[in-house]
């Protein structure tokens, strides 16, 4: 006699595996949509943490793939300090297998969106930024908190970027590449000499990066150098003013730094 299969028996097992595939498939989906909607919160969020609440994205609207928000720098958490740059930064992000591919507009500053490859790892990520340049005003420093808001700076910062990388770790930043920042026709409240100079900051990447000011040319006359040390920066420079202008820009040099004769000594770190 031929043996049939109990059809009770079978529904018994196929019931609970159909079950197993269509949770773990609400799951992946769930899962997926997401991803694809993360709002644009937690990318402030993230900037936010990354930057100890020294740049901030308010106001984000949008997803974390495709947004906008406003971009301020502050002293920090807690601190009473901000200062936005006019308008709105966009962004767009794209999943690569690496990582992702993000491009950000700021129609204030920059004529070109900067183009920057995002490649997360378990222990770090790591952000490679494509030669780019963004002009900025100099008084968004004032959000930094003193003594940037004493001083109230004026001018405008011209910001340069070749062959940027930055690797964050849970125990130091690793920065290759360079940096340029120039600050150009220069002016504080505190002196009615106008314009005070211009200046060049140099970063340039390495095993210990190293920090580089100078005077391009005017009355105040600045200089120094650093490095970055595992997360913290280190600098140590100085400020005075050619002599015939000492009067006019004493107010300054107190602000600086310490005073040390005619002339005021920065130190950072």
């Amino acid at each position: 006699m031929k043996r049939l299969r109990n059809p009770l028996k079978t529904t018994h097992h196929a019931a609970p595996a159909s079950w197993r595939i269509a949770v773990l498939g609400a799951a992946f989906g769930g899962l997926g949509a997401l991803i694809a909607f993360a709002p644009a919160a937690w990318l402030a969020r993230g900037v936010q943490e990354a930057t100890r609440g020294h740049v901030l994205l308010a106001d984000a609207q949008g997803s974390v793939w495709r947004g906008s928000a406003q971009l301020l720098l502050t002293g920090g958490q807690g601190a009473a300090d901000a200062a936005a740059l006019p308008g709105r930064v966009g962004w767009r992000l794209r999943p690569t297998w690496q990582g992702a591919k993000a491009m950000l507009n700021l129609p204030c500053c920059a004529t070109q969106a900067t183009k920057i490859a995002v490649m997360p790892s378990w222990s770090q990520i790591a952000f490679v930024v494509e030669a780019s340049k963004v002009n900025l005003p100099a008084s968004w420093l004032s959000g930094l908190g003193a003594p940037w808001n004493t001083l109230d700076p004026q001018g405008q910062l011209s910001l340069s970027t070749q062959d940027l990388q930055v690797q964050f770790d849970t125990r130091y930043t690793k920065l290759g590449g360079q940096i340029t920042l120039d600050l150009l026709g220069m002016s504080s409240r505190l002196s009615t000499l106008a314009p005070l100079g211009d200046y060049r900051l140099n970063v340039n990447g390495g095993d210990v990066p190293t920090i580089a000011l100078q005077t391009l040319q005017g009355a105040l006359q600045l200089s120094g150098s650093g490095q970055f040390v595992g997360s913290r920066i280190r600098f140590t420079g100085e400020a005075s003013a050619m002599p015939e202008q000492q009067d006019a820009l004493s107010n300054v040099l107190n602000i600086i730094g310490r005073r040390q004769g005619l002339k005021s000594m920065i130190s950072l770190g």
